[in-house]
């Protein structure tokens, strides 16, 4: 390959994003939305009160103000039932909500939450009510009770037409809504929506496996971690690449993305040049309570496992969804086969290794995609087809090293069923591939 086009394959990678831990707790809050629009409608009401006042100055200049307050009765009216009806609406609105994230972490897995609660158009639809609330209630304080054309002073036509586009906008973003949470109650549409936020995550390892190498085992100093404890939710690989480019070091991280880490966890390895300040590392690390999708491999397979291995609860007794998670792993898989795993080279712009970036290797996984769903569907030959044939598709495609852990699955799944399933004939039906699990 040809410098230039180096180069070019070079300008063409996608780059890691740092994940703003501002940006995250905004996303994961419901004040900041509401809050905005709420300030936006004080604005939009002092807005449309000075332009009523100007129509209404124009309108004495040109007397024609008698029209004018004739409309204010009706306008008042209009603008006061909307108020009212527009504080129900709210309370419509919040109580879906709840009602969506305990059926979903109910029926599905406490860690698709996030996707209620991170959801856009949820927090559009109640930061739009509420802004119509605020507005009309701002709309009818600025009402003159007089209608005598020398003591009024605006009549409310601009703001009562503000607020009826409004209520429009409001009432179409709750027909969206609805649809939207109808959508994510529905299991099939979660399983796939987890699915596509992980390609994009395999997306970015797609690109980054030429960047892979062997090297020496890292040798000095370990730094240790000095902010609060939490889940690594993200890591800032610039930041990190320039540290060590300006200490003329390599850095090894230690912990995985999704790691639980505390003060005093060992999280990088230096390996030559100057160690850094360990303050400079902790400030490239995002710490929070929970994992994101941003950079976690593990954590796609871990949602897909955990809708899974709840379906086949006896609480719930569901291995058609268990099959539908099944397809999501096996098409994950399928993708992730060709890559390069187990670490990830990130390289400054003259070409050098900078970070070391631990990620899953495929036997983990494996082990990850397969293993409790394996254990809790022993004995659903619906979920125990579906992993068979699972399995097989993948053996058909996977390079040859990497067989062994996909043929100690099929191992292990067939001494479970023997275990659980004593009858041979039972046992050979559920032992037979089917991509539909049973039909």
């Amino acid at each position: 390959m040809s410098e230039e086009q180096q180069h070019s394959g070079r300008r063409r990678r996608p780059r890691y994003r740092a994940l703003s831990p501002l940006r995250e707790h905004l996303r994961e809050s419901f004040w900041f939305a509401p809050l905005v629009t709420c300030v936006g409608a004080v604005l939009l009401a002092g807005l449309t009160d000075l332009i009523d006042r100007e129509i209404f100055a124009e309108a004495t200049a040109e007397q024609t103000a008698d029209t004018l307050l004739s409309f204010t009765s009706a306008a008042k009216s209009v603008v006061s039932t909307v108020s009212s009806a527009m504080l129900t609406f709210i309370g419509v609105v919040f109580s879906i909500s709840l009602v969506s994230l305990q059926m979903a972490a109910g029926q599905m897995s406490p860690r698709v939450l996030r996707l209620y609660v991170r959801s856009r158009l949820t927090k559009a639809t109640f930061s739009t009510c509420l802004a119509t609330f605020v507005f009309t209630l701002l709309v009818q304080l600025g009402y003159d009770e007089t209608t005598d054309p020398t003591r009024a002073v605006s009549v409310p036509i601009v703001s009562t037409v503000v607020a009826l586009v409004l209520v429009m906008l409001s009432l179409a973003l709750f027909v969206l809504y609805v649809q939207a949470t109808l959508r994510l109650l529905r299991v099939p549409h979660v399983i796939d929506r987890v699915t596509r936020e992980s390609l994009q995550v395999l997306l970015a390892y797609r690109w980054l496996a030429p960047e892979l190498a062997d090297g020496p085992a890292p040798q000095g100093p370990t730094l240790l971690h000095e902010g609060r404890a939490g889940v690594l939710r993200d890591v800032n690989i610039r930041r990190l690449v320039r540290v060590a480019r300006r200490h003329g070091t390599v850095l090894h991280l230690v912990p995985r993305i999704g790691d639980f880490i505390a003060p005093g966890t060992p999280t990088v390895l230096v390996a030559g040049g100057t160690p850094p300040r360990p303050g400079w590392i902790t400030t490239a690390l995002n710490v929070g309570v929970d994992r994101t999708m941003h950079q976690d491999l593990g954590f796609g397979f871990r949602q897909l496992v955990d809708i899974a291995i709840r379906a086949l609860s006896p609480a719930v007794n569901d291995p058609t969804t268990a099959v539908q998670a099944v397809d999501r792993i096996h098409q994950l898989l399928a993708v992730l086969a060709p890559l390069h795993l187990g670490e990830l080279r990130h390289r400054d712009a003259d070409g050098a290794v900078r970070l070391v970036q631990p990620v899953p290797d495929w036997e983990a996984t494996v082990d990850l995609a397969f293993t409790e769903i394996r254990i809790c569907g022993a004995g659903q030959p619906q979920v125990t087809r579906r992993l068979v044939a699972a399995l097989d598709d993948l053996l058909r495609i996977v390079p040859e090293p990497r067989r062994a852990p996909l043929l100690n699955q099929r191992r292990l799944l067939e001494r479970a069923v023997t275990a659980s399933v004593p009858d041979e004939q039972n046992r050979a039906f559920a032992l037979t591939p089917d991509r539909q699990g049973i039909g």
